[in-house]
């Protein structure tokens, strides 16, 4: 939420803000809103996909300064999307807006992307931190102003809505509250040390308008405008009303100003919701009727319940969805191990929007956005979320047969619809019609936000786990599925540090999964910084013997530097950025399926998982032809990690599921070398070459298997070039479930060839059109060995 026009005003009017100190208080937080501040205001990369250690640092250093000053502070995050809809169009607002940050930040030019792991690893951070914290089924707002209403303590947030919602002890607006100032450590004295900031309340903007009342801010928040309100109303109530004179010389938004003169006049607000009602349905009733429950349901939003039930569950309270939440039916029907994993934030929002609404808004990457989204290349994982979140209840057989989706009706343009039960199928056992779900899924295609329907999958040949006893199911049953759905043999874990193995995995899926395949040089740059972000992590944990060993302390400088080195560059490698965005998009959708299932693999410290500045910098000196050993020099156990990550990685792959997971493969040439052909690859086998265990003769000769032009023949992305030959033929026998690429395309060959045939056989009939036919059919053709489709 967010009145439109209202932050600047008061930012601008130095006179509704008041200097205060802050310690020995509680201090409710909008969690949201603080990890986006911190995040930015630290000066983490964005371009490179993300630095979540100077994030963690950030974090620590934050909540190290209120505990100095002994401020409790209590975090409340936003949840899922609003199952009422009414914000809908305000998230595909931002998700276009997101879209076209991270295309800018491709090209080198600015923008604002909050990197796609950054929420996993602060909500991380709040339970290393021991900070009291709850994920709300929806929007925080109404949760984060009740809870501060009733214990009389302070919000921090950056949210305009904060100066509607009238609070006792005000509103803080995160730029005016100066933590960083607080001396933390030992010279930092407890009874001298607070916090200053800038707090404003609802009663002090008040007194600057004679007559305004509190209870007349609703009413001018719809008016201004919010996440909620239609836009057409402020349009349409601005060009019937004559507002009063501001006076010349006042700073900040007139319309406002005005709008509160306004306001002022009136006794009630509902005397000025009738005057409002009067000029926008000019006595007409039905318009009337429509207009007054939109205004009706605006205000509703800023009134506060008498108590908040988040005070009983942050006094230890067991009750997981307090009884006062409003929380669609659906999602109170869950088991309750889940709707506790949901408010402690076990569990990511994604399940909340999965089982409410079947809609899952994916995040925009910095990528090449040439290429089919990032996100497709985990397309395989979140279809198996879905079978476990929407099948599970409807005691579907586990062995269903594989369907691919046409996205007729379901998506249209794009559609990338994969399925594990065909949809509209009569079941047998009861002769009637069964309608499987589908989850709508909204991501990039091109720089465009574009919806698509993705099937849920259960899988065959695993443990056939249930959501509503997944907490009871044994750890075996479910290291099973979650491996058999990244792909991965059990015994690949046997050498792999614990922290270490849902990396380990997801790096073994993204190597298979990757269209283009990562250079070599990507893979050994991945597997370095896992090396890193293990040793920077085991550093931390007092007592552990990495502590103490000078030579890993070496290591650990030696690559820091180069990444201080890389942040001094400007420019992008496209190609990195794209492979470790892909990466990272498998990384956050296992993480989601390892929490549904319970953990069976530990989490990851995810603030040591990915340094993009690292890896970018990394990848460049090894394609400029620097060893791996030149990086791991000085102790021996970086090297041994780091040869263990790679063996494991490189292992053979185990039995694929039956089922149909995510996009198939598509086969096309590397840029730069001569087509050369394979033969087609079943899913249970790797590429050649990458099957070898590694041996003991240095690192280089371990990735000899890695960069043979024999072996490893790069398969270049299927997507059309952009011009001529940009139209996509959205037929599922066509077209793959990424939307923007071609699947298997011997019909479709035949066709394009016949079509040039007939057109050189009309262009020699016709001697004047000759010289434009040729140039064209020079063009086909080029597009045609440009999409690796032989013309022989």
């Amino acid at each position: 939420m967010g009145v439109h026009g209202l932050t600047s005003y008061v930012e601008k009017d130095r006179r509704f803000l008041v200097n205060v100190r802050l310690q020995d208080t509680r201090l409710v937080i909008d969690g949201s809103s603080l990890y986006y501040s911190l995040y930015f205001g630290c000066g983490a990369d964005q371009q490179c996909g993300g630095e979540y250690e100077a994030f963690a640092e950030q974090v620590r250093h934050f909540f190290a300064a209120l505990f100095t000053c002994r401020i409790q502070p209590f975090v409340v995050l936003d949840g899922g999307m609003d199952h009422s809809d009414k914000k809908f169009a305000t998230f595909r607002q931002r998700a276009k807006r997101s879209i076209n940050d991270a295309n800018s930040l491709s090209r080198g030019t600015n923008g604002s992307v909050l990197p796609l792991l950054t929420k996993a690893v602060f909500m991380q951070l709040l339970s290393d931190l021991a900070v009291p914290f709850f994920q709300c089924a929806a929007e925080a707002d109404m949760e984060i102003a009740t809870l501060a209403s009733q214990w009389g303590c302070p919000v921090l947030t950056n949210d305009s809505d904060f100066y509607i919602f009238e609070l006792r002890a005000g509103y803080i607006p995160f730029r005016h509250f100066q933590w960083a100032s607080v001396a933390v450590g030992r010279q930092a004295h407890p009874s001298q040390c607070s916090v200053s900031a800038r707090c404003y309340t609802v009663q002090r903007l008040c007194s600057h308008f004679r007559g305004l009342t509190p209870q007349m801010l609703p009413l001018f928040a719809v008016i201004m405008g919010n996440d909620y309100t239609p836009a057409h109303i402020k349009q349409l109530f601005f060009s019937r009303v004559e507002l009063p004179v501001v006076a010349a010389g006042r700073r900040g938004n007139p319309q406002v100003e005005g709008l509160l003169l306004w306001l002022s006049q009136f006794s009630s607000p509902a005397e000025a919701l009738e005057e409002v009602l009067e000029l926008d349905a000019g006595g007409r009733e039905q318009r009337r009727g429509a207009t007054q429950s939109v205004f009706s349901a605006g205000m509703q939003d800023y009134t506060l319940p008498p108590r908040s039930s988040l005070a009983q569950f942050f006094s230890g309270g067991l009750n997981p969805l307090p009884g006062s939440m409003e929380v669609p039916e659906i999602l109170a029907a869950q088991p309750q191990w889940l709707l506790r994993g949901i408010v402690t934030g076990r569990l990511p929002s994604l399940v909340q929007d999965v089982l409410v609404l079947q809609r899952v808004m994916l995040i925009a990457q910095v990528e090449n956005c040439r290429l089919p989204s990032s996100h497709c290349t985990s397309l395989a994982i979140r279809q198996v979320i879905y079978g476990l979140l929407l099948l599970g209840r409807q005691q579907a057989p586990a062995h269903a047969p594989a369907g691919r989706g046409r996205g007729r009706g379901r998506g249209g343009r794009g559609s990338r619809g994969t399925s594990g039960c065909r949809h509209g199928g009569q079941s047998e056992a009861e002769g009637c019609v069964h309608i499987a779900p589908t989850v709508v899924e909204y991501d990039r295609c091109d720089l465009n936000l574009t919806k698509s329907t993705v099937d849920p999958v259960q899988l065959s040949g695993a443990p056939h786990v249930q959501i509503e006893m997944m907490d009871q199911t044994s750890v075996s049953a479910r290291v099973q599925v979650l491996l058999r759905v990244l792909h991965i043999e059990e015994r690949a874990l046997g050498t792999v540090p614990p922290t270490l193995r849902l990396p380990m995995c997801v790096t073994s899926f993204w190597l298979q999964r990757s269209r283009p395949r990562p250079d070599p040089t990507i893979l050994q740059a991945v597997i370095l910084g896992l090396t890193f972000g293990e040793l920077s992590y085991r550093r931390t944990i007092t007592g552990d013997p990495m502590c103490s060993r000078p030579g890993v302390a070496a290591v650990l400088h030696r690559l820091h530097q180069l990444r201080v080195q890389r942040k001094e560059r400007r420019g992008l490698n496209l190609e990195v950025a794209h492979a470790l965005s892909q990466w990272q998009s498998c990384m956050w959708a296992a993480l989601c399926l390892n929490q549904l299932l319970c953990c069976p693999l530990p989490n990851p410290p995810c603030a040591w998982l990915f340094s993009g500045t690292l890896l970018h910098a990394v990848q460049a000196a090894l394609r400029q032809g620097a060893a791996v050993e030149d990086f791991l020099a000085g102790d021996p156990f970086p090297g041994q990690l780091f040869s263990s990550l790679m063996e494991a990685t490189l292992q053979p792959c185990g039995p694929g599921p039956t089922g149909h997971l995510g996009p198939s493969s598509s086969g096309a040439r590397k840029r730069g070398r001569g087509q050369r052909k394979h033969p087609p690859q079943g899913r249970g086998q790797a590429p050649r070459g990458r099957v070898q265990r590694v041996d003991e003769r240095g690192l280089n000769n371990r990735f000899a298997m890695l960069m043979s032009d024999e072996d490893y023949e790069e398969e270049e992305s299927t997507t059309w070039p952009y011009g001529l030959l940009s139209t996509r033929w959205c037929f599922s026998d066509v077209m793959g479930p990424r939307g923007c690429s071609c699947q298997n395309l011997p019909i479709f060959v035949l066709v394009y060839k016949l079509m040039i045939l007939i057109f050189l056989a009309a262009s020699c009939a016709f001697h004047l059109l000759l010289p434009h036919s040729c140039i064209l059919v020079y063009i086909v053709l080029a597009g045609s060995q440009w999409e690796g489709i032989p013309f022989s």
